[in-house]
């Protein structure tokens, strides 16, 4: 029965979306705010029927046979119930709902309230429904199976287990971004009380995604035994695209809260975010992509999402088109100001985004046209996008030290001196140690300037306060302290881990060495195990470098139910950076012998770590009380810290 009760549940929060829509479209906002709150409680148990339905393994139900087994672990059946189409997209509408019920119980009342939550409702209606009627997790099986296939072993790693939900959390938390930038627009409020209630909302979405984000890039890098953690797989690129514009959506709030300006640009950006996360969607699941990460390979429900694409894209362009005529233009401002670089940050994300969807789907509409597969990967994107993110990275440290309207550039550059001179000292640091790889080069320059440009702004805030001082700056301004430093740290790993990244293959039988940066590798042979739903094949190597030694034991597993291998590699961390070994395959014809891929990944922490700082940052500036606190329509408007800080009076 706990099926049919997941079920009636989902079909119960489904008539509670309607009516929220309706309530909202009406006006009403409280009776929307419970329809609201009502339909994300019956959700939310809907997905805890399906999640008890993975742990007690009923094969019963379709979905469990399908993704599940009796010998996986506990962890995994859980992690089972959305590691996959059907019940990642219940998830996908339980989050919709909660960020309306959170809305509904946060939010000031009035009609901007109420259009949000109609907006919502209608959005999480359409999911429900695709879900309901083309996607139903809850579908019995008329003669159940003894057993299930159990989840796709690739996804059961506890990165993957979490990235879903927090992918989510960024991708349906835009939904709610959208919602109220169209209930702003229905009702002309797009200015900087608008800005100031959606900004939450932006910085929660934006830093929730960047930690998905990050899961899915750790994941790939120790799970598919590829070595690298990044490989621009159109997957990987329908999340990066939202971030992109969410990011540009973030710092374009700021002007709009601020100064009344960009209200048109702004309110733009927030309809195309949410507008990439359905693409990223329709891209994952429509089986138009053949990837490790995507969730589905069905061309009917694919033409359902992007028919659900279209409804939302004409919607809320056609409502923009409408209404953006209107809106106020803002104070004028000189070029050399605080609006003007935000301007600049705004275009450059901007076209990165456009870059990267470009390259994306450009395969996708040559084969649709001639049938030609074509792949576009890399090189494209180092060659159009490095450079746009390069020049992107150089404006934050004076950037966040500029004033509104205008500024003085003499001042700013002067107090950046030392920032500069700490970074043409690193690149001449990373020339020697890198052979002149003049990528590294740059990149180590722009992560130290960076780095360097905004301690130097926070210590300018601090001034002669000392201790006292810093702990009494707001979180907000902390929060851009973090997230830039985080940006300088990633850029600095990226840069040194892509273009230091020493690699080779080896064939090895029992006994025999290979060398590799100063490592030698005695390959002592392969031993059997098993695991709970597994068998492997664990290779014994003994990794000498000087006087440290150490044990390494790849894997290869083989999972009988799922009838699928995967590579389990072996990590040594060190201060410099990653030793990584892979287990590959028996060599035909020498008995005994295997290939061993063996890399030495220098500062890939850092890469990890970077974008762990820069999602606390996003987090710390989403709690500043400043930016929590609930505000009416006719408040006034004080100026407050942000991602992108005011100057010092």
């Amino acid at each position: 029965m706990i099926a049919e009760l997941g079920h009636l549940l989902t079909v119960l929060a489904f008539g509670l979306t309607l009516l929220a829509a309706y309530h909202g479209f009406s006006g009403r906002d409280e009776l929307a705010a419970r329809a609201m709150g009502l339909s994300a409680v019956a959700a939310i148990f809907g997905l805890v029927a399906l999640v008890m339905a993975f742990i007690r393994s009923d094969f019963s139900v379709e979905l469990v046979a399908r993704h599940s087994h009796s010998l996986k672990p506990f962890f995994y059946k859980i992690a089972g119930a959305w590691g996959n189409h059907e019940g990642s997209m219940l998830l996908w509408c339980v989050i919709m709902l909660g960020y309306g019920a959170i809305a509904g119980a946060v939010m000031a009342p009035g009609r901007l309230k109420a259009r949000a939550l109609g907006v919502q409702g209608a959005l999480a209606a359409l999911s429900l429904a695709y879900l309901l009627f083309a996607s139903s997790p809850f579908t019995r099986l008329a003669d159940p199976p003894l057993d299930g296939n159990g989840l796709n072993p690739l996804l059961q790693d506890p990165a993957l287990a979490f990235h879903p939900p927090f992918l989510y959390l960024g991708y349906v938390g835009f939904s709610f971004v959208f919602s109220i930038a169209a209930a702003g627009l229905i009702e002309g409020q797009v200015g900087r009380e608008w800005a100031r209630r959606v900004r939450p909302w932006a910085l929660f979405a934006w830093s929730a995604l960047t930690i998905g984000i990050s899961l899915g890039a750790i994941w790939a890098y120790y799970e598919l035994g590829w070595g690298g953690w990044w490989f621009w797989d159109p997957v990987e690129n329908a999340s990066f695209m939202p971030w992109l514009v969410g990011a540009a959506l973030v710092h374009s709030l700021i002007v709009t809260q601020k100064r009344g300006s960009m209200a048109a640009w702004t309110v733009l950006l927030a309809v195309l975010t949410f507008c990439l996360s359905i693409l990223g969607a329709f891209l994952v699941r429509s089986g138009v992509l053949t990837s490790v990460h995507a969730f589905a390979l069905d061309p009917e429900r694919g033409a359902l999402l992007l028919a659900g694409l279209v409804i939302v894209g004409v919607f809320a362009l056609g409502l923009y088109a409408w209404r953006a005529p209107k809106l106020e233009a803002g104070p004028v401002f000189d070029p050399i100001s605080r609006e003007g670089a935000l301007i600049l940050n705004n275009l450059f994300l901007s076209v990165a985004a456009a870059t990267v969807l470009v390259g994306t789907l450009y395969p996708l509409v040559v084969e649709a046209v001639s049938g030609e597969k074509i792949s576009v990967g890399s090189p494209y994107f180092d060659m159009t996008l490095a450079p746009l993110m390069a020049i992107l990275f150089l404006a934050p440290p004076a950037a966040q030290s500029f004033a509104w309207r205008k500024a003085d550039l003499t001042p700013v550059l002067k107090r950046l001196i030392i920032a500069g001179a700490l970074a043409i000292a690193a690149a001449g640091a990373t020339f020697i140690l890198l052979a002149g790889k003049l990528w590294a080069v740059l990149g180590v320059a722009i992560g130290v300037w960076l780095i360097a440009g905004t301690i130097t702004d926070l210590l300018r805030r601090i001034g002669g306060g000392g201790v006292a001082r810093a702990f009494a700056l707001s979180a907000s301004i902390w929060g851009m302290t973090i997230a830039h430093i985080g940006l300088g740290v990633f850029v600095i790993g990226a840069s040194v881990e892509v273009n230091g990244r020493v690699e080779r293959t080896f064939a090895l039988m029992p006994g025999e060495t290979a060398e590799l940066d100063n490592w030698t590798f005695t390959f002592n042979g392969v031993q059997s195990d098993e695991g709970p739903n597994y068998f492997s094949q664990v290779a014994d190597i003994t990794a000498v470098k000087g006087r440290r030694e150490m044990q390494l034991a790849p894997q290869k597993r083989f999972y009988p139910a799922a009838g699928m291998p995967t590579t389990e590699v072996a990590i040594r961390k060190s201060l410099t950076g990653d030793l990584y070994v892979a287990l590959g395959d028996e060599v035909r014809g020498r008995p005994g012998a295997w290939t061993l891929r063996v890399s030495f990944n220098p500062m890939i922490d850092w890469v990890f770590g970077g974008a762990g700082l820069i999602a606390l940052g996003g987090f710390m500036a989403f709690a500043s009380k400043r930016l929590r606190q609930r505000v009416e329509v006719d408040d006034p408007i004080t100026v407050e810290p942000d991602l992108v800080a005011e100057p010092a009076e």
